[in-house]
């Protein structure tokens, strides 16, 4: 079986990159944590939560980084001097990223109740009309 590319396609000029994404997204770890959701708020907006109960603000850090929206989160241990009989709850660090298209902005991130939401717009296309000249050779 061979594998299909956007290149397959001749009449799509200009797609590479997003294959490149594609491909790039696809290499991303999978871990599960933390959980998160992504749901679609109207036609042109999105929102992403995180559950990330035990963390603080100064915890998190979201940033873009080469069109991906990166979120990191990295508690501070504050055991020194007291005694666990059982830790279930690890203050363990994470990283997850999303691979934004072209248009789609990052708005403002909220926490509230152990969650962080993030929200995402998506600028409305412009249709585009647009005749060429054409010169005589």
């Amino acid at each position: 079986m061979s594998k299909l590319t956007l290149g397959s396609y001749p009449h799509m000029l200009g797609f590479e990159q997003l294959e490149r994404l594609l491909e790039r997204s696809a290499k991303s770890g999978n871990e599960g944590y933390p959980p998160y959701n992504i749901e679609q708020t109207s036609d042109f907006s999105y929102r992403i939560t995180l559950a990330v109960a035990g963390f603080a603000e100064e915890d998190l850090a979201i940033t873009i980084e080469d069109r991906q929206l990166v979120i990191r989160g990295r508690q501070r241990d504050d055991a020194e001097g007291r005694v666990f009989l059982h830790r279930g709850i690890a203050a363990r660090q994470f990283q997850r990223m999303f691979v934004l298209a072209d248009g789609v902005e990052v708005g403002e991130a909220v926490m509230e109740n152990g969650l962080l939401h993030v929200d995402l717009t998506r600028s409305r296309p412009e249709t585009v009309v647009q005749t060429i000249n054409i010169k005589k050779g």
